[in-house]
């Protein structure tokens, strides 16, 4: 049986090179306090032996953990995993996260945070104690938790909120929901609808409500109604059902709906089944998320596709540059959606396609 070959650790570095170990952190961290002909003599070391950072032998210079805190809703993400119903939000935030980290030497790791909890303030010193993170990434609807966001401020650590667009702490990235919205409705206008339902998120997320300012903008630019085709949810395909069912057993029933994230969207497909309607021929239907699911409804989902995997990505690259002492973006980070056009989405009569 062949041996397993040993690993290269950075003290063989050190005695290959024949200096210290902090000096050998230092040549790995980059750090300006060294020599050229010593970085040199480290760096030749490293190549002639094969060696591979550690996260421990980049912390040994004392002045970065090398790692980022990622932080998820816990109670809405464990609900949707025990159900087998979870979004890819999570898949996205790794993919982004993780390849950016990986760019620059980092590791990512993601913890779940129940943002009502009397606990919040407890947990989070907890984690960030034991990780010592040099940055921390929030989510909605950590994002806009005034209690997180003051404790994160009292810590000085650099942390990026994702889907929010407030200056009071932290650096703020949008992901464009309200033009995402307003582009949707546009794009139903330009086909011909004139009667838009809108089922938004619940109002502990602060981009439900930019939604449907997009949603409302676009309908007032084209001078038209929106009383009686707003209705609200909780991102769950429960309330997607009986927000669907009211708006399509109302007098002035839609012909088009979007919705603010596939379970709700999935549920408007089945309620428009349940009471006859044909989509797209009867009802037209766009989403937001656009989760792998959507390829495969009956008809395929037209839908916003959140780039979430691309602002997870912006986050660490903002995080690391605050560790470095640049300053915040002196405006808002947003990173566009894109809207993906499937079978869901009819033309009603003669209407010219925006």
């Amino acid at each position: 049986m062949a041996r397993r070959r040993q690993a290269v650790t950075i003290k063989h570095v050190a005695a290959d090179a024949g200096v210290s170990l902090q000096t050998v952190s230092r040549v790995i961290n980059n750090e300006p306090n060294v020599r050229p002909e010593m970085k040199q003599r480290v760096q030749g070391s490293i190549d002639r032996l094969g060696y591979v950072p550690s996260i421990a032998a980049q912390r040994m210079s004392g002045s970065r953990s090398y790692l980022i805190l990622a932080l998820n809703d816990r109670e809405r993400t464990i609900e949707n995993w025990r159900a087998r119903e979870g979004a890819d939000w999570v898949d996205q935030m790794l993919l982004g996260g993780m390849l950016k980290c990986a760019e620059h030497g980092y590791r990512m790791i993601f913890e779940l945070l129940d943002t009502r909890s009397d606990h919040v303030e407890r947990e989070l010193l907890g984690a960030i104690a034991a990780l010592q993170p040099d940055g921390i990434i929030l989510t909605p609807p950590h994002s806009d938790n005034a209690q997180i966001v003051q404790l994160l401020d009292a810590q000085n650590i650099p942390f990026v909120r994702i889907g929010s667009m407030q200056t009071d702490g932290g650096i703020p990235i949008s992901m464009d929901d309200e033009g995402s919205a307003r582009s949707a409705t546009r794009y139903l206008i330009g086909r011909g609808h004139r009667q838009i339902g809108f089922i938004a998120g619940p109002s502990e997320y602060e981009l439900s409500a930019w939604r449907i300012d997009g949603w409302e903008g676009a309908m007032a630019e084209a001078r038209l109604p929106t009383t009686g085709l707003l209705e609200v949810g909780d991102f769950s395909y429960p309330s997607g059902e009986r927000a669907a069912r009211r708006l399509l057993e109302s007098s002035q029933r839609p012909t088009a709906i979007i919705a603010s994230n596939d379970q709700m969207a999935l549920a408007i497909l089945a309620v428009a089944r349940a009471v006859g309607l044909r989509v797209p021929e009867d009802l037209s239907v766009i989403s937001f998320d656009n989760t792998p699911l959507m390829n495969f409804t009956q008809p395929p989902m037209t839908a916003i596709d959140q780039p979430i995997a691309a602002t997870a990505s912006k986050a660490v690259e903002l995080i690391i540059a605050a560790q470095k002492g640049e300053a915040h973006p002196a405006v808002l980070t947003t990173i566009s959606a894109q809207l993906i056009e499937r079978g869901s989405v009819a033309t009603l009569g003669q209407a010219a396609v925006a």
